[in-house]
């Protein structure tokens, strides 16, 4: 059962070993989920093999929470309501898709846009 998804930027922060992502990481008490759009943006960044092979590995921590025609649905609104005005972007709105359909915790480093899209309750900074 997912109590919280992780934002493309936390799993990046757990792959570079960053320590306060470790540190929070380690606290939880229950593990988080991803969206395969994370999966994909995180795989697109890792520059080697090797790379891809680490990410597949911390990765594998979290639960897949597929996406749901309602939530493309939703994203698709979302970019024709958000996209020119505020310049939100086409994964932005598809990760969130998930976030808003289950009204769980969305943990990201990427407040400003999340908060236009979940609005204050649902994006939380997780760590500095």
């Amino acid at each position: 059962m997912t109590t919280a998804l992780a934002d493309t930027t936390v799993v990046i922060h757990l792959y570079r070993r960053y320590a306060p992502a470790l540190t929070w990481d380690g606290s939880l008490s229950q593990p988080l989920s991803i969206t395969p759009i994370t999966w994909m943006e995180v795989m697109y960044g890792a520059g080697s093999k090797s790379g891809q092979q680490a990410c597949e590995v911390i990765m594998q921590q979290f639960e897949l929470i597929p996406l749901l025609p309602e939530d493309q649905n939703w994203a698709m609104q979302q970019l024709k309501t958000h996209r020119l005005s505020q310049s939100i972007a086409i994964m932005d709105c598809l990760i969130a898709s998930v976030a808003f359909r289950l009204r769980v915790p969305f943990y990201t480093h990427n407040l400003k846009d999340m908060k236009i899209l979940l609005g204050d309750s649902l994006p939380v900074k997780p760590y500095l």
